[in-house]
């Protein structure tokens, strides 16, 4: 209790020091936002708790959650695009209706953002470098895709000025209060850098000097993006990360840990082929190359298209894409590991979200996931 008692004061300190700051959306509220599209404050307050419990928060701070949204206009952002599909946005933005989230980043001051934006050429680099100047130090830096670093950065030539993307991610963090890799293409390269990596790709934590914080995913649950932009505005400080500079609260368990399939596994009911008596019956599809035991992503939980499905759900096995190089060591991802298993990252990969013990326990685990799916096989054969 007394740990909750020092989080709740900081927390409030802080958002008090924030409400100071004049709002950079003169005449407007989340209040107004919220009521243009028919959301209550009782579903805006369930929302909060929501989002607190997400973000493994005591009950207490739900108003806090609620307050640090209300306030979300006094927080820059600074939005880049480097070498992706700009699905990290899409995820976020294109909703079949404005949720909380969506409305939350609508609110928000985004100061640079080449997709939303109406300004092109000139004006909108002036817009960046303006942004950058006038709020240095405030800001909050999210870039969506990977960094191409081969021929001196080349590959990627952004604006009117020609900069690299390399160069222009350099000079924007800077000066950035917090930095956020939004994206599996940018928290680890993602299809970018695949083998052979023509371009050179890096992630952003590779050709920047600063912290930063990774949000992957191909793409990354919006609810992923505003609960990182959530926590920064409660503390000011960086979440509980795993060894992949990834939120424990988003990141923490395996997809293999939260499925919905779960039961069926441990049965040892198994998808044998697509289409087939199991799948309609929602079996568990690691014999159709689900990843689910070896990433680290809480897709069950948030799932995507408004919160209907997720791709387990839908009849497709997980392909791990919030794992670092996930296109190389996941593939192909319609096969299981099995014996695969020691050309994956998981010895020093994901399992060191534990440390080492982890090591051992998830490569034990892993071991064990296959065994038990090739002996239930074998035992149904013979029966």
């Amino acid at each position: 209790m007394q740990r909750e008692q020092v989080l709740l004061e900081k927390a409030q300190k802080r958002l008090e020091e924030i409400h100071k700051i004049p709002a950079l959306k003169k005449g407007n509220s989340i209040t107004k936002a919220l009521r243009r599209n028919g959301i209550s404050r009782r579903d805006f307050m369930k929302w909060a708790g929501a989002m607190t419990a997400m973000l493994s928060l005591p009950a207490s701070f739900v108003p806090l959650t609620a307050k640090a949204a209300e306030v979300a206009d006094r927080l820059p952002v600074i939005w880049l695009h480097m070498a992706e599909c700009t699905g990290c946005s899409e995820s976020l933005l294109r909703s079949d209706g404005p949720g909380i989230d969506s409305l939350i980043f609508d609110y928000i001051s985004l100061e640079y953002h080449e997709t939303l934006m109406a300004a092109s050429g000139f004006q909108a680099e002036h817009n960046l470098e303006a942004a950058i100047e006038k709020y240095k130090g405030r800001y909050v830096l999210m870039v969506e895709g990977g960094i191409p670093t081969g021929l001196e950065g080349q590959y990627l030539t952004i604006g009117a000025h020609g900069k690299t993307g390399w160069q222009g991610t350099v000079e924007a963090s800077e000066h950035a209060a917090a930095i956020f890799a939004i994206g599996t293409c940018s928290s680890f390269g993602g299809i970018q850098a695949a083998n052979p990596n023509p371009t050179a790709t890096k992630p952003l934590s590779q050709v920047i000097n600063k912290p930063v914080i990774n949000v992957p995913g191909c793409p990354p649950s919006e609810k992923n993006i505003v609960g990182n932009v959530i926590h920064f505005i409660l503390f000011g400080t960086l979440p509980s990360l795993d060894a992949f500079n990834r939120p424990k609260w988003a990141y923490g368990l395996r997809i293999h840990d939260l499925c919905e399939r779960r039961g069926h596994f441990d049965a040892g009911e198994f998808v044998q082929a697509f289409g087939d008596d199991g799948a309609k019956d929602s079996y568990c599809l690691y014999k159709m190359g689900c990843k689910g035991p070896y990433t680290f992503n809480n897709c069950s939980k948030l799932r995507f298209n408004s919160h209907t499905s997720w791709p387990i759900q839908a009849g497709h096995g997980c392909i791990g894409c919030s794992e670092p190089n996930f296109w190389d060591t996941m593939g192909p991802f319609e096969e299981p590991m099995a014996n695969k298993l020691y050309n994956t990252p998981f010895f020093g990969g994901a399992d060191r979200t534990a440390d080492n013990i982890g090591i051992t326990l998830l490569g034990a685990a892993a071991i064990g996931i296959a065994a038990h799916a090739i002996l239930t096989n074998i035992k149904k054969d013979n029966q």
